[in-house]
């Protein structure tokens, strides 16, 4: 079939033996802040919805998969969800805490009521009847259950799975290995050499947090990273950075905050940090890859507190062979290896979403598919893009709900 809607009912599973509920509306999938905020927009124009959600509770990834020390790399006014802004009390850089206090509140608020421990199996387009059919299983051990419905809104985000990497050896290295979205605190590692893979923001903060516990991390480096710092002249750079594109093209205001980040932070290629060959906007314009907002980690890689060392060869036991040759001895190893979108393990589509889960037009235009699919939370733009998005699928969603229920009254009127 050549449309993403052609999905026919004759190519469904096999007989479906769970519970089947028609929703007079939308399902969306996932109740992190995308969900949450398109759920707002649509509870306040009366629309009915489910959304579902495979943990116990909301914004599973920022109550069970983030450190302790977390917070907003961005100043909060960047980070709101629609029609709620978050309490003036806040910190300009709200923690962990405060961003999960902020969101159940935004719940309660918009009377969210999300059905936890319901993992998608599969959401197919059924041609025949035009409707979406969502199959779920709980993890709880209730009935499996079939959910039918017009709109299907794909909120399950960018960062649903851990990615793992391979590496030869680690069988037999002995220690400690764990993703980074399982690290929680520093202090287990006290006095321990810990090696960290990765050197995105979550690798930089988890080794500036194992300094601040006592232990000697080592941070493997095998890209190019850009390192912006926080602020610039008591501004976020990621606000002056907004304002400058407002009239320069994005290129110059890359050179603009590279030139001040190296006044601001030196030169960090020095310490094994290469920047990439293209600026830091341009490249999460194109590439979704985010610079690194420093907010200390730097000043412990210059006094050698943070080791930076190259990509690793193998393991063995107690240590790690890098591909320079260097041996070293290490404790534990995390793994801030980031994240991936689970969206192709479970929808049967292939024309919107690409195979890499994230949809195939880029941001700003990816947010609406056809025959009612909808995408919130692939911007690679953080909350202020998925907000953007999560208002865009509301208000059409609103839309099209408000003209074929105004179509219905009018239909029994006229009987």
């Amino acid at each position: 079939m050549s449309s993403s809607c052609d999905q026919s009912s004759s190519n469904r599973d096999d007989l479906f033996s769970g519970r089947c509920v028609l929703v007079n509306g939308p399902v969306i999938v996932g109740a992190g802040p995308s969900g949450l905020a398109v759920a707002a927009g649509l509870k306040q124009e009366g629309v009915p919805l489910v959304i579902l959600e495979r943990a116990t509770c909301i914004a599973s990834l920022w109550q069970n998969r983030t450190y302790d020390r977390l917070k907003l790399h961005l100043p909060k006014q960047f980070c709101e969800l629609p029609y709620a802004p978050f309490p003036a009390d806040f910190p300009e850089y709200p923690s962990k805490r405060h961003f999960i206090d902020y969101l159940e509140s935004y719940a309660r608020r918009f009377q969210i009521a999300p059905r936890f421990n319901e993992s998608v199996l599969s959401a197919s387009y059924d041609r025949a009847c035009a409707l979406w059919r969502v199959k779920t299983v709980s993890g709880c051990g209730a009935p499996s259950v079939e959910y039918i419905c017009r709109w299907l809104v794909v909120a399950s985000g960018e960062n649903a799975e851990k990615v793992v990497p391979e590496f030869e050896g680690m069988h037999e290295f002995g220690g400690g290995v764990m993703h980074a979205c399982d690290y929680k605190s520093g202090e287990f590692y006290r006095g321990k050499k810990v090696l960290v893979v990765g050197c995105g923001n979550s690798g930089m903060e988890v080794s500036l947090d194992l300094c601040h516990h006592g232990a000697s991390p080592s941070m493997v480096v095998r890209s190019s990273v850009h390192v912006l710092p926080r602020e610039i002249l008591g501004k976020s750079t990621f606000e002056l950075g907004v304002f400058l594109m407002k009239w320069l093209p994005v290129w110059a205001v890359d050179m603009i905050l590279l030139a001040a980040a190296r006044l601001i932070l030196g030169n960090i290629e020095k310490y094994g940090l290469k920047r990439p060959p293209i600026g830091p906007l341009q490249l999460k314009n194109t590439q979704g890859k985010t610079p690194v907002l420093d907010i200390g980690t730097l000043s412990r890689i210059r006094n050698g507190d943070i080791k930076i060392v190259p990509g690793i060869k193998r393991f063995f036991q107690g240590g790690a062979e890098l591909v320079d040759g260097q041996l070293l001895e290490i404790d534990s190893v995390i793994l801030a290896t980031g994240y991936s979108s689970n969206v192709p393990t479970w929808l049967k589509e292939n024309e919107f979403f690409s195979k890499d889960g994230f949809p195939n037009s880029p941001f700003p235009n990816g947010w609406k598919g056809k025959c009612g699919l909808y995408a919130v939370g692939f911007t690679r733009r953080g909350l202020s893009g998925a907000s953007v998005d999560a208002i865009k699928v509301a208000k059409d969603i609103i839309k099209i709900w408000k003209t074929e229920t105004k179509q219905k009254h009018h239909s029994v009127k006229v009987l």
